[in-house]
């Protein structure tokens, strides 16, 4: 039991990793022993985040690498350089995403519409299609990818959002029927309303916190640490009998969707 989440020789690869839950999990495999390679689009971020995380487990765990997940080239020379830096890799968690406009479907543009199904789904599918040979010659690994509980309802304000996300659930489920023969497990992962730069217009005014507040049975909005030990768990042994699934972490919001 004491060794179930060692991660120790594992190499995990995470997209947006700079800040805020995406650094959170880069942390959590970190503690448990693996190396990590974290990404986003800025380098400056990403050598705070680095900082960060090698003074936290005490080791030269992790090392930055810029991407833009919008683009195929740039997604699959990641995934190339992070093999070739810390070897084959196992761990998958792919978090960035984005949201490009707010406000009713009728009004968003093609661009705005394009751009987030892309980055929300089928950059997810780049990235595992270029990492799932080193899962299969591993004989197994695991990747997560960040939807959201958005996913289970419409919204006047964040529909192409939410349909990009409950989108990637589906790209999760087919993943995990695909790639299961090879013991390769793919879940997603659905946070509620968390205290991060993303999510900001949610929570950063009080009358919008509130509105959300009095969904949550624990009464209070997730933080970036709250994502810490799931992503350990989802990518160790302990959670080697989970695939397809879509995992609510919302403080108990949507628990009757």
């Amino acid at each position: 039991m004491s060794n179930m989440f060692d991660l120790t020789g594992r190499n995990a690869l995470l997209t947006g990793a700079s800040r805020g839950m995406g650094l959170e999990m880069a942390k959590g495999l970190a503690q448990q022993g693996a190396n990590v390679v974290i990404s986003a689009r800025k380098i400056e971020a990403l050598e705070a985040a680095t900082a960060e995380i090698n003074d936290a487990v005490g080791r030269e765990a992790a090392r930055p690498m810029t991407c833009n997940i919008g683009n195929r080239q740039e997604v699959e020379a990641l995934v190339k350089a992070a093999r070739e830096t810390v070897g084959p890799i196992s761990v998958l968690i792919g978090n960035a995403g984005v949201n490009p406009f707010y406000g009713s479907m009728r009004d968003i543009t093609d661009e705005a519409y394009e751009k987030t199904m892309q980055a929300n789904v089928q950059s997810n599918l780049w990235l595992a299609n270029a990492v799932f040979p080193d899962m299969e010659g591993l004989g197994g690994g695991s990747m997560l990818f960040t939807s959201s509980v958005g996913a289970f309802k419409p919204s006047d304000k964040l529909g192409t959002y939410n349909i990009s996300k409950l989108a990637l659930i589906a790209l999760v489920r087919n993943l995990a029927m695909e790639m299961g023969p090879a013991g390769v497990r793919v879940n997603a992962l659905c946070p509620g309303v968390v205290k991060t730069e993303f999510a900001r217009a949610l929570w950063d005014n009080p009358k919008t916190a509130e509105f959300y507040l009095r969904q949550v049975p624990l009464r209070r909005l997730g933080e970036p640490e709250d994502f810490t030990g799931i992503a350990a768990f989802m990518a160790s042994d302990a959670s080697r009998y989970i695939t397809g699934q879509a995992l609510t972490v919302d403080g108990g919001a949507v628990m009757w969707t």
